[in-house]
Formats: structure tokens, sequence, C-alpha cells
């Protein structure tokens, strides 16, 4: 029996349905951009392992940093303990976060780092005897599957079941383009009550509704409406960090900047789950205090584990330099080129781009559900033709690592236009 046939007698997949799915391909190796399974066939792993991997699969640097790491200090915990990388991976932070950012509290993946925002928004105002206990976000948010995260997300059926357990987010409309000046105004009305301790949001892409874009402009003025009204911003940067929308954050594009931010994923090139909350120093003092009560009481048992910081650290370093960079750059150019050519398209609704992100809408005449049947058409199609994208419903995007081939890119156009022949 091989492995994808006895994955199925103990394994629980996420997101997955096991009754209605078939056999899943079993991975057995990965390099730069490909994987092979079990029996040998291999896949272009487009859209990153779900946005961890900017540098591909068994990338050297990546390896020999954690190897050594691992073979200095695996871990220590860091209740009452400190150690070198957590020091070092802080340092480094700061030359790289928005100048605002001064705190790093560590984590263990993208969901974590958006409870800990959460909290702590919360208990800043319950530190000061203020009664602020509630949340805004967009709708359509995907912020994770814990339950302050899931509170926050608008996608119903994560959620549908635990409503009646959730702290209260109201939402508002996603600004893209035309509807700028209605969320604007809900905001604003929203503010006015001093009901709400923070407003979470994904800056300038909506990834898990469908890479969903909005300008930097309006989040501007929406964050300096929160600033104006004491409301704290948190921006998730899951998915945005690390390179993916041309910058290294895309707090970067704004000139507002966020009180916190949430980061994950490509922190540590795909290598070791890891996350991390940053914080203005206004945020830190409203912890610093003689009684203990009002510390944060939240952690993790791998809490800034060494191995994990190392391997950030080297990420960090790949990141920033002028090869990935001009990937980077190459990647983008790659995906204009084939928005000119896909756009005009008869089954092409919409296209959109931002750094090494694609996405295109496909004309349907009924609204298409998340994991419904249009998307599992697409999804085994691309799976049946080596290529790994995972639609949104009606929506097809491409993240793929930035280290990826130009022949390989082209592949994966060439499968997407393919595609549109099936649907």
């Amino acid at each position: 029996m091989n492995f994808s046939q006895r994955d199925k007698k103990h394994n629980w997949h996420p997101y997955t349905q096991h009754k209605t799915v078939p056999d899943f391909p079993a991975i057995v190796k990965g390099k730069d951009a490909l994987l092979w399974d079990e029996n040998g066939k291999e896949y272009i792993d487009a859209i990153a392992s779900w946005w961890v991997n900017p540098f591909g699969h068994s990338n050297k640097v990546m390896a020999d940093a954690i190897y050594e790491q691992l073979t200095t200090l695996e871990h220590v915990l860091f209740g009452g303990f400190t150690h070198n990388k957590a020091v070092e991976l802080s340092e480094k932070l700061m030359e790289i976060l928005p100048s605002n950012q001064q705190k790093i509290f560590y984590s263990d993946n993208g969901s974590t780092a958006v409870e800990v925002a959460i909290k702590v928004a919360l208990q800043y105002n319950y530190n000061k005897g203020i009664k602020k206990t509630k949340v805004i976000a967009f709708e359509d948010a995907f912020h994770g599957d814990t339950f302050g995260a899931m509170a926050a997300s608008g996608i119903t059926f994560f959620t549908e079941a635990f409503k009646g357990s959730l702290l209260e987010v109201v939402r508002i409309p996603v600004p893209t383009a035309g509807n700028e000046e209605q969320t604007i105004k809900t905001l604003e009305n929203l503010v006015k009550t001093n009901e709400f301790a923070a407003f979470i949001f994904e800056p300038l892409v909506l990834g898990a509704a469908g890479m969903v874009m909005y300008s930097a402009e309006v989040l501007d003025k929406l964050i300096s409406i929160c600033n104006q009204n004491n409301v704290f911003t948190i921006a998730d940067e899951v998915m945005t960090g690390f390179g993916k929308t041309g910058k290294t954050f895309a707090s970067d594009y704004l000139e507002n900047k966020p009180d916190m931010m949430c980061l994950s994923k490509a922190l540590t090139g795909g290598t070791i789950p890891m996350a991390i909350t940053t914080f203005s120093q206004e945020i830190f003092e409203g912890f610093y205090h003689d009684d203990t009560d009002k510390a944060l009481f939240h952690g993790h048992t791998f809490t800034a584990n060494p191995t994990g910081c190392a391997a950030a650290l080297a990420s960090i370093s790949l990141l920033q330099t002028d090869e990935i960079q001009q990937n980077i750059q190459t990647v983008h150019q790659s995906h204009l080129a084939f928005q000119s050519k896909i756009k005009n398209h008869p089954k092409v609704k919409t296209t959109r781009v931002l750094g090494v992100i694609f996405a295109l809408e496909i004309k349907t005449e009924t609204q298409e559900s998340y994991y419904g049947t249009m998307r599992n058409k697409l999804y085994n199609f691309f799976i049946e033709n080596g290529v790994i994208l995972r639609p949104v419903g009606n929506i097809v995007y491409i993240l793929p690592p930035y280290i990826i081939a130009e022949n390989q890119l082209q592949k994966v156009y060439q499968t997407i236009e393919n595609a549109l022949e099936i649907v």
C-alpha cells in the first residue's frame, strides 16, 4: 500500500470533507519551485505551499542555518530566559519594520499572531479601566482559525458553527474601487461610539477572499480615522509580509503605519512554524506596571524557538539579496504580461496584479461557492496537469516562490489558459 492510501487510515487534513475527496498525492521530495510525488510525477508549486516558501523547497541556505542552530541550541524556554537568536532577530526586524514598531512578541502560527494582537488591544483598554470590547474588520476577511482570529474573519462557513461563542466583531465593506466612500463613512460612524478596541485588516490584499485588492490611499484614510478616535489598527501581514506585494511589507505602501502587525508564513522561509506580533512602544507601556496582573499572560511552549529564529534570520537575509529582489520584479513583470494577454479573454471577468500576486476572476452566471463545483473542477485539472493552484470559487490566483523559473511560470499561465476552455 502506497503513502497516499496509507494516509487515509489516520490523517485528518485541513479544510477537507474526507467523504467526498479522492486520495491525495503523497509528496516525497521538493527542490526550488518543484515537488515530486511518490510515483515520480512532477508539480510546479505555483502558490509556494500556501504562501510560505518564497525561496523554494530544500533551500540550502535555509537548511544550513537550521542545521547549525540545531547542533548548537535547538530550543530553550523563553519564559525567564532569552537567547542570542531571539535578540538578533528582533534587532534585524527593527531594521525592516515600520519605525513605529518597537516590541516583538513571538508565537507559532498566523492565527495565534492575530489572537495575540486582539487580546492585547482588549487588555490594553482593560488595564486602563476603559470598556472597549468590540473589534472592526472587513467583510470577507480571513484572519485564522483560533477563536479571536475566527471572530474577525468574515467567510461564514468557516465560522458558522461557532458564531454564538465569538467575540463581537462589526464588519465594514472592503474599500474596492468605487466602494471607498461607503467604507470610510461606515468606519467613521462606528468609531464614534467608543466601543471598539481595534480595527484589523489585511493590508491591500484579502488573500483567502480571492486576492481582493484595494488602494493604499484609502487604507491610509481608514487608519487616520482610527488614530483620531483612539482605535488601535492591526495589520494582518501573515500573507502579504516579506515581499509578496513588491515591498517588504504591504504596510510600506502606507503613510500611516499600523499600531500592530501580525507576521508568519514566509517569516521562516517555509521551514519551521513560527509567528510574530509587533507593537508600538505605546501599546507595550500599557502593560508595563508594578501590578503583575497587568502583564500579558499569553505564551507558547515554543515561543521564540531558537531554531525558528535562526530560520527567520536566514530568510530575511535571503530576501534582502539583490538576486531575490530582482526575481520579485521579474515575476511581477511576467504577471503583467500575462494579464495583458488574458484580460480580454471572453471567460475572464477581471484580473489584478500586485507584486508576485496575480488573480483572475472567471465569468459565471451564478455566484460560485468557495469549494463549489467550478473550483473543484479547476483544482483537479491543475493537479492533473502538474500545477499546484488552489482556486477560491471562480477566482484563480498565482503566488509563486520568488525563485520560480520563467519557463515554469509560462507553464502555469498556459495551464490556466487551458483551464478556461473547460469551464
